[in-house]
């Protein structure tokens, strides 16, 4: 499945990860060069060919492959279309190139969350990628491709090697995960609910606010959210996101207070909350679907803020 929307040039593709319409990857066309902006797993390799010969492409066009930052959902592929992209340069954080040279690490914190069974399930094999194949920009640095600029903005808080990707030519952001998720299953009517992602294990409430409002600095006319696909921000949902990193850290001090299973008591927290504000802002979608969708990601916010709460809040 790709769309074009709501610009001709940026193509939103799914990712297939997890199920359709959780994850997606985009797609910059220039002429005939392409930029791919996170890059699923690599079970998403053959859906980002099916779109590139839609389009009358091959590999040998992409010339970026762009990394908004290295958890597995987004960068777990990269190795893979790196083979595939002969002319292609891996774009990545500063703090995340070793990582994709050497993934190791990567794989065994992915390895703790989920199991080896569902890992080898969602993610297969990560291939390293040769350093002298990446480049790292600093933050504010720009690049001309193939005659569209280009801005990379460092954006901590979800994660320590994320950044933003300002694209000036369509006024579009592609944000990753710092400006949060906002799936189509939760939107209608134009109306959308979003909502902060707070995965393990790096989450920064502070950061995480400073890089929201850096991103909106840039008065983006659509975001390009990894989690899923274009978005029209409204000031409402950028207060909502602020509004929810806050009450997050509220819920994970009333259930570290509480005593027993603290993760477990967070996640339950987490759900019943994300649910009543869905239901509040989308009514339409229905409680049955917003838990269905709410559920997963309440369980690994949970995690990533017992892990915040215990290890870094005060570092």
């Amino acid at each position: 499945m790709s769309k074009h929307q709501p610009h001709a040039e940026i193509v939103t593709l799914d990712a297939l990860y997890y199920e359709p319409e959780l994850a997606s990857i985009h797609l910059l066309r220039s002429d005939n060069r392409i930029a791919i902006i996170d890059t699923g797993t690599v079970f998403s390799v053959p859906q980002v060919e099916t779109a590139l010969q839609t389009q009358g492409l091959t590999f040998e066009h992409v010339d970026l492959i762009i990394l908004t930052h290295i958890h597995l959902d987004h960068a777990g592929g990269a190795g893979a279309l790196m083979q595939r992209c002969a002319n292609a340069t891996l774009v990545v954080h500063p703090r995340g190139a070793r990582h994709m040279a050497d993934p190791g690490k990567l794989i065994a914190g992915a390895t703790a969350v989920y199991g080896e069974a569902e890992f080898a399930k969602l993610y297969g094999e990560i291939i390293p990628i040769d350093a002298n194949r990446m480049w790292q920009p600093e933050d504010g640095e720009s690049h001309d491709f193939n005659g569209r600029k280009l801005t990379f903005l460092d954006t901590p808080g979800h994660a320590s090697h994320h950044h933003c990707i300002v694209d000036h030519n369509s006024n579009s952001i592609f944000t990753g995960d710092t400006l949060g998720i906002a799936y189509p299953a939760l939107r209608t009517n134009g109306k959308a609910f979003m909502m902060p992602t707070t995965t393990p294990v790096q989450f920064n409430p502070e950061a995480l606010h400073a890089s929201i409002d850096k991103v909106m600095a840039y008065q983006p006319e659509t975001l390009y959210l990894t989690h899923y696909g274009a978005l029209q921000p409204t000031p409402a949902h950028i207060a909502g996101l602020h509004e929810q990193i806050d009450d997050y850290v509220m819920l994970t001090q009333q259930a570290a207070e509480a005593g027993d299973n603290f993760e477990a008591d967070l996640s339950d927290r987490l759900l019943d909350y994300l649910v009543r504000r869905c239901l509040n802002e989308v009514p339409e979608v229905g409680e049955s679907t917003a838990r269905h969708w709410l559920k997963l990601d309440a369980g690994l916010n949970a995690q990533g803020l017992a892990f915040w709460w215990q290890h870094k809040r005060r570092a």
